[in-house]
This record gives structure tokens, sequence and C-alpha cells, in this order.
């Protein structure tokens, strides 16, 4: 495993992926505490951060514990459609967005194409985005907005234009790298790792099995993420009892 792919978890991203994860809607203190010693953040800094976290408005303190604020339970949102992703049948048409609205500002700009690249389609040129039809979409109104949408007619050769469009071998490597570094009973690389594979499954295309190289490692991935995250519960558990 390389060391720039699993870099160092900060006590603030460890509490977020520890309440992301919860399958409950809030986290005492105690909790926290007690799971962010097991990856060696000692209780001081795990109050310290709680109570920046606060004030920054990531948590929100209520008489149950944290819980996440509203802007990070749409990232927890996010981050079960990546484990979860709601597929349909594929008939060999693609998504195609245009953007149609001019003299947005960049920071506009930039707000559309993380939409556009959270709903998982790839630029093809500038101001016109694709996937395949395989996806149940959400369209937010802030893409409706400013761009036109349709379906578009099957291509020639898909298989070729998915490669184009993402580097599938690359995501893939990366996948498998995280995969290997999950086989571990170290606490803190697992927990590294399958925080950093949480972040992976969101630049999953998730292209139909026809468009995708041999032995795609996304499935073993999102597994892999659903036992860690069931670790993580009962991890949580045994510390807090």
């Amino acid at each position: 495993m390389s060391k720039t792919l699993l870099k160092p978890v900060s006590t603030r991203s460890a509490l977020l992926t520890m309440l992301i994860a919860a399958e409950v809607p809030s986290l005492t203190a105690r909790e926290l505490v007690a799971a962010g010693s097991l990856l060696g953040f000692a209780e001081p800094t795990v109050r310290v951060a709680l109570s920046r976290m606060t004030a920054a408005g990531d948590l929100v303190r209520q008489e149950s514990g944290y819980r996440l604020s509203d802007r990070l339970l749409e990232r927890q949102r996010r981050q079960d459609q990546a484990v979860h992703p709601r597929t349909r049948a594929w008939r060999g048409q693609w998504e195609v967005v245009v953007v149609t609205v001019s003299g947005r500002s960049a920071a506009e700009r930039a707000e559309l194409r993380a939409e556009l690249t959270g709903l998982r389609l790839a630029e093809l040129r500038e101001g016109v985005w694709t996937r395949p039809a395989n996806l149940r979409l959400d369209w937010p109104a802030s893409v409706g907005d400013v761009t036109t949408r349709f379906t578009g007619r099957t291509v020639e050769e898909p298989a070729a234009l998915a490669a184009e469009l993402w580097d599938l071998d690359a995501w893939a490597a990366t996948a498998r790298a995280l995969l290997d570094a999950t086989d571990t009973t170290d606490p803190v690389l697992r927990f590294t790792a399958c925080a950093t594979s949480g972040r992976h499954l969101l630049a999953d295309p998730v292209l139909p099995a026809e468009l995708l190289p041999a032995d795609w490692p996304g499935d073993l991935l999102r597994e892999s993420h659903l036992a860690y995250r069931q670790w993580l519960i009962e991890m949580r558990q045994s510390l807090a009892a």
C-alpha cells in the first residue's frame, strides 16, 4: 500500500467518519471519546475537536449527544448512495446534459461541475456532460435551472467512450490497494483504509457491467466498506458498554 494513498486521518476526519457511518441519529461524547482512544486520539484532543466542530457548524450538540449538521447530513446521504447505488437495466442509451446558461461566475461554474460530478457524469466536451443511463438519478433543481437534459441514442463503441471519460484502470488499481489494506487487524490502519475507501467509492462511475474492465472491484469495495461500517458500530458499542 502506497504511503501517499493512506494519509493520516485527523481527529476531525475520524469523528466525522464515525458519525457518518453510524446508524443512529447521534453519538454521545463518551462513545466518540472511547472510539477515538482506540484510534490513538487522546480524550482531551477529541473533546477539543468536538467543541471546534460544533462552533464551526459541522456538528449540532443536543441532549442525546452530537449529530451531523444539515450540510454534513447531505454528505452522509451521498456516501450512502455510493455504497448502495440505485441502478436500472441499461438499454444502451446515455444521459446527456448540456449547459445552456452563460454568464455565470467562476464559483457558480465550479459548483455546477461538482454537482454533475457527484451525479457521476463526465464532461465529454466543455459544457456537455454524459454517462450511461443505468442509474436512477435525483436531479437537483440547481442543475435543471442552467442545463438541458435528454437521453441520447446508443453509441458505436460505448466501452471505448467510457474508458475515455473515466480512468477506469486507475480507479480499479486504487480500489484493489484499499481492499488489501483493509485486510488487517490493526484498527488504525483499517480505519484509515476504510475511511479512504468511502471517499473512493464516491468516484466510482457505477457503469453497466458491459462497459467495465474484467474483474472490476467496485462491488468488492462496497462490500468491504459495509463490513467496515458494521465493525465501527460494534467497536463503538463494545467500548461504550
